[in-house]
């Protein structure tokens, strides 16, 4: 059924579709398409095929696809931190921004490129123009345009197989309030994603009590502050002028663009350009959509005969194309529905045991594949587990979803397990998308080769057995790239053991926490009151372009470098270098990072902690391309470590009552991989000696005893030595060592001279990432690095720093894992009572009861010292304490 019958709309819609979301959307899908010369086409693929299933699926006669033009937009001007926090696009999507607009317009479809808006506030003026004469349908997903929804205006989500369509009602229901003063709302809590600060300590439910005792917009909140409580009226009242501010951002500019709905008329689509373009991308899925004769028109066109002469007419108002031509193989169409045998208790599935099983979970139900038959289980999985405990295989998209829902599945041995996610990733870690929706669209849509006989055998609406034809036609895969062991030995007995540690969690102290806000928060109260003094007169420290104005023009400094937009920038590397000039500069710098410091970690995590009074992170181990793991939810890797709030911070994470912790850190780890790999004498030497390996390094370069040696030499020597495994190049080493790029260059020459070991290993990892097309980690741990052979000298060259540093931060990674795996099983530590709470880079945490933390550390610690045998030994430093910093 249609969108336009779904949503009872009797007149024809216009569908507005924001082009930039979906763009990006479908680059992050599916990152593992490209063209046979190594062109990406991952996103070019999916947009075309989304736009051709809105053809085929509403046969619409008016369409507008939207997206965002270069450079900056008012918002910008406005507050020059606007999405500051974004990076930047990345190149391989880049590269299909131009295919993505020619081939939407092949298809028929009007293309409209934003000029100093955004592409979101276009979608919202046309909407609040048409919505008069017709329903407007907006495919997008971003929340800024819920505040357009009206009788007639309706917004649709799509995220995978889910889509959500957001209406007037359902905004009303879920949010209280009326689209209109939606902009309001945002202002007043922040946008992370926009970097919009909104006001401190006030997240979506105290907002919602400002306005109900105010009055919905923001002049109400102005003129009523006497009725706030006082606690809340001391949180506002200094930053109502800044959410004025952040109001302007979220709003969207509604008289930026007044088009005719005329000029989004659907043409007929340009087939023999369209089949050209597929060719030329080698898009052969989408190729085999097109017609081989004339296509179909509807009757309601004036001039059905010749289309294909004419494709590139415009059809006269009123015209509606069938692009029937666009549908799924007539097979597809007729196929007989999936026979699915719904079991109300266990004892009526097939026996199990010794079986290789597919096993989904999905709208509150476990699909079971096995022996060509599909079963549905609505049942509990307490009552499953018992059922699956003999099988032979497992194959499910996510061992770790599965255990974090019902602790029962821990039973499980992990060597029954099949992890289609995880295998997915260890064959491309950088395809960044390991869902079972896109893991089945491999499969069913994509086309690929290695699923051919899958596909053809398999009903597309299969789950079970979906998910054991997968694990069969990548299995033998994962064999073939030597990852079974890696698979088996090491990443599906980690599942285990992440998920153990997100349900364990790590205690906070709240009024250690509340303590460090109010004391930053004074600080930046402080800050703020010396920086207008300086500046001598009132303005918007978080505006970059206002910033430039003081510091350059009001000031007198010298100006640094500029902005891509050729604006003066106010980067804190350009402050850096400037700081001498004048003390605001140390100010603006000291304020900043406070302020990071407050809106990370201070205000958002108490918010986070479960009702046992602890943090619970969820660990992900499919998100990095070297094998590292990472944290979200909240992230627990980037908790300062260093620096003058570094020991405070982690001050706030303590043992629980009665409890210590205990944590252990490898020393260096990743500089004696470098040495056990590389074989190079002088860091072996230092290593096996337990020397100062910076200070060795720098006697060796600069041909001095040890004793000899300045802090400012092992301090360059320290740079270069790890700056080589992240690949540093020159400058940044200069820039680091604060001299000149010369001397840098005199000093790596001097440092590769001197280490020819180590420059010959480096050469080695590139030429055979060359010859193979990728590098491997101690572990078996694989990296694909087509960019090696890119005519683009900085993608080339950035792969080439990639091999080295994924060779080196990924065998770190496969230790740290192995140590992980041990002291999780390791009996002694279970007897302490002691279990592991929290990874975080090359340190390990336990908690264990306080008369036996002593044990359980030295334990720990012997676990990581011993877990790999290298040719140099592996160093742990130990520390215990009531709370993160004292262990530290």
């Amino acid at each position: 059924m249609s969108l336009k019958e779904r949503l009872n709309f009797s007149e024809e819609p216009v569908y507005l579709i924001d082009g930039t979301a979906l763009l990006y959307r479908a680059f992050y899908a599916r990152a593992d398409l490209s063209r046979s010369d190594g062109f990406p086409t991952n996103a070019i693929n999916t947009v075309m095929r989304v736009v051709m299933n809105l053809l085929k699926d509403e046969n619409p006669r008016h369409v507008a696809f939207l997206m965002d033009g270069k450079g900056p937009t008012f918002r910008n001007e406005k507050y020059d931190l606007y999405k500051a926090n974004r990076p930047a696009m990345p190149e391989p999507l880049a590269e299909q921004v131009e295919p993505v607009r020619r081939g939407v317009q092949l298809l028929g479809v009007k293309l409209l490129v934003s000029d100093g808006v955004e592409a979101d506030d276009c979608i919202c003026a046309l909407a609040g123009r048409y919505k008069r004469e017709r329903p407007v349908i907006i495919l997008a997903s971003d929340k800024d345009i819920k505040q357009c929804l009206d009788d007639r205006v309706v917004m649709v989500s799509q995220h995978g197989r889910n889509e959500t369509i957001h209406t007037l009602d359902s905004f009303r229901e879920a949010e209280g309030m009326e689209p209109a003063t939606w902009p309001d709302f945002q202002a007043v809590i922040g946008d992370s994603a926009d970097n919009i600060p909104g006001i401190p300590k006030i997240g979506p439910v105290t907002a919602r009590k400002i306005f109900a005792a105010t009055g919905p917009t923001l002049e109400e909140l102005r003129d009523n502050m006497d009725k706030l409580p006082d606690k809340l009226r001391e949180k506002v009242e200094p930053e109502l002028d800044n959410v004025f501010v952040y109001r302007e951002l979220t709003r969207m500019k509604t008289d930026c663009c007044d088009l005719p709905v005329d000029e989004f008329q659907v043409r007929q689509p340009d087939f023999d350009a369209l089949n050209e373009f597929f060719e030329e991308y080698e898009l052969r899925g989408l190729q085999r959509l097109l017609p081989e004769g004339t296509p179909v028109v509807s009757p309601e066109s004036p001039k059905a005969a010749d289309t294909r002469a004419s494709a590139s007419a415009k059809p006269s108002a009123g015209s509606g194309m069938q692009l029937s031509l666009f549908a799924e193989p007539e097979s597809r169409k007729t196929e007989a529905p999936l026979e699915v045998t719904v079991v109300k208790s266990v004892s009526e599935l097939p026996a199990l045991g010794g079986e290789d099983v597919g096993l989904t979970f999905e709208d509150n139900g476990f699909f079971i594949g096995v022996n060509g038959g599909e079963y549905r289980f609505s049942g509990p999985a307490a009552e499953l587990i018992p059922a699956l405990e003999h099988a032979s295989i497992i194959a499910t998209p996510s061992v770790q979803d599965l255990m974090r829902d019902d602790q029962g599945w821990d039973y499980i041995l992990s060597r029954q397990w099949f992890d289609l996610s995880l295998a997915a990733y260890l064959l491309d870690p950088e395809a960044r998308n390991y869902t079972w929706a896109r893991l089945r669209q491999s499969m069913f849509q994509d086309g690929r080769p290695e699923f051919a006989d899958a596909a053809r055998d398999l009903h597309p609406q299969s789950q079970g057995l979906a998910a054991l034809a997968y694990m069969k036609s990548v299995r033998g895969q994962v064999e073939g790239a030597d990852l079974t062991r890696l698979m088996r030995d090491l990443e599906l007995p980690l599942i285990p053991v992440l998920v153990s540690m997100e349900r364990a969690g790590i205690s906070i102290d709240p009024d250690a926490f509340q303590a460090f806000l109010d004391d930053v928060s004074g600080q930046l109260d402080e800050l703020t009151r010396s920086i207008i003094g300086f500046a001598g007169a009132e303005f918007n420290i978080r505006s970059s372009q206002q910033l430039a104005v003081v510091l350059f023009d009001d000031l007198g400094i010298k100006a640094g470098s500029k902005t891509s937009t050729g604006l003066r920038s106010t980067a804190n590397q350009v402050l850096e270098k400037i700081r001498d000039q004048h003390p605001i500069v140390d100010a603006v710098l000291e304020f900043r990072m406070l302020e990071k410091l407050r809106s990370t970690y201070l205000e958002p995590m108490p918010k986070m902690v479960g009702d046992d009074g602890r943090l619970h992170t969820h660990f992900n181990q499919l998100s990095t391309a070297t094998g590292r793991l990472s944290s979200s939810q909240p992230n627990l890797q980037n908790i300062p470590i260093r620096g003058v709030h570094g020991p405070r911070m982690r001050a706030c994470f303590n043992a629980a009552p009665g409890n210590r912790l205990a944590a252990a850190d490898y020393s260096q780890i990743e500089l004696r991989v470098l040495a056990h790999f590389s074989k190079d004498p002088a860091l072996i030497d230092a290593f096996r000696h337990d020397e100062d390996i910076h200070a060795r390094t720098a006697a060796l370069i600069h041909d001095k005893t040890l004793d000899k040696v300045t802090s400012d030499e092992r301090r360059g020597a320290k740079t270069i030595n790890f700056g080589l495994i992240y690949g540093m190049g020159v400058q940044k080493l200069a820039r680091e060592l604060h001299i000149k790029q010369t001397e840098a260059q005199e000093f790596t020459d001097r440092y590769f001279e001197k280490m020819a070991t180590l420059k010959a290993y480096y050469d080695t990892i590139v030429k055979d990432a060359e010859t193979h097309g990728f590098v491997t980690t101690l572990a078996g741990r694989r990296r694909l690095l087509p960019e090696l052979h890119s005519r683009n000298n900085q993608l080339s060259a950035q792969a080439r720093r990639q091999a080295v540093n994924t060779v080196i931060q990924g065998s770190a990674a496969d230790i740290i894992k192995m140590a992980m795996v041990a002291a999780h099983k390791d009996r002694e530590l279970k007897s302490l009572e002691a279990r592991l709470i929290l990874q975080v880079h090359d340190e390990l945490i336990v908690e264990a009861p306080a008369d036996a933390i002593e044990l359980a550390g030295a334990r720990l610690k012997e676990i990581m010292q011993d877990v790999a045998k290298l040719d140099v030994p592996l160093k742990v430093d130990l520390g215990l304490g009531k709370n993160w910093a004292e262990a530290h």
